[in-house]
């Protein structure tokens, strides 16, 4: 059988009869209505998971049902090329794990539903309403990183701070122990004190929670690093050359302060340059666009990339 003749058989023949048995026959006028719905409703999945998913724990979850969806949509085409067995064998454990995640997220769903009740969902969703409250909780975490900072710089208290990319996963097996606590400049300064367990190790930071303290990073074996350069600075660039991540680095011996980006170290003698850069890198710097209350930004529906 050539191939021309199995493609006209088997994909375009059951792609047009099942056209013409959920459409009808004029189904060419109705494609055009059909791909601006499509489009429609990519635009809105799309929104939702650049605002509620990426970068998240849901976001595997996210990819499963994308997954079952497809296998579903090949048990279907199974049947109609007449392989019923597999093709209703797929489509059971597709609707079998399908009902099984129901019960397994139940949790999750209930919380879901209720954020859907909200009074103000439908306006946060699509409105900037609590932009200029959230910058300002956000430029918080900045200030406790700059007056922990300031204080571990006069009293020369070693320490180290790795602060995540949002959504990046950090390429290191030693991740210390668990803390997942807000971060504050009481608790920062109490876990570089001398005298706690895990001043020597390095501090976990995602946005405004710390995740681990105590962790042990890996050296760099960069020859040509300056051999004035003790264990903390070599462990902040290592960290930095195998993940997407910023360190923050106070000497023991000197007090001087430095942050570590793309294995490259800068020093600062002035706290007012690195709060500026902070906020740059954290991407706390407050905008004219995101000062703008109920300003609807179409652009917020589509996603966009990380930039620095």
């Amino acid at each position: 059988m050539e191939f021309t003749t199995f493609f006209n058989q088997y994909i375009l023949r059951p792609i047009h009869d099942f056209m013409m048995a959920n459409v009808g026959a004029d189904y060419g006028v109705h494609t055009v209505v059909n791909v601006f719905e499509i489009l429609f409703l990519v635009v809105i999945l799309a929104f939702c998971h650049r605002k509620y998913i990426k970068g998240t724990h849901s976001e595997s979850l996210v990819r499963g049902l994308i997954v079952l969806l497809v296998a579903w949509g090949v048990s279907e085409l199974l049947i109609k090329l007449n392989l019923q067995i597999i093709g209703m064998f797929l489509k059971v454990l597709v609707t079998f794990i399908t009902v099984s995640l129901i019960v397994i997220f139940q949790p999750e769903m209930r919380r879901f539903l209720g954020y859907l009740g909200q009074n103000d969902f439908i306006v946060n969703m699509f409105f900037n309403k609590n932009a200029e409250n959230k910058n300002a909780d956000e430029i918080n975490v900045v200030k406790e990183l700059i007056e922990s900072i300031k204080y571990l710089s006069k009293t020369k208290t070693g320490a180290l701070i790795v602060l995540k990319s949002k959504g990046e996963p950090l390429n290191h097996n030693d991740v210390g122990t668990k803390l997942n606590a807000l971060l504050s400049q009481e608790l920062l300064l109490t876990i570089f004190h001398p005298n706690t367990p895990l001043h020597d190790g390095a501090v976990i930071v995602d946005k405004d929670r710390i995740l681990y303290a105590g962790a042990l990073l890996p050296l760099t074996d960069d020859p040509k690093l300056s051999w004035r350069y003790g264990t903390r600075h070599r462990a902040a660039i290592g960290i930095t050359e195998i993940s997407d991540c910023v360190c923050l680095v106070v000497s023991e011996e000197t007090g001087d302060v430095s942050i570590s980006s793309g294995g490259n170290l800068k020093k600062y003698e002035d706290l007012g340059a690195l709060k500026t850069d902070l906020e740059r890198i954290l991407g706390y710097v407050k905008t004219e666009e995101d000062k703008k209350q109920y300003t609807f930004k179409f652009e917020n529906i589509l996603p966009s990339k990380y930039k620095e």
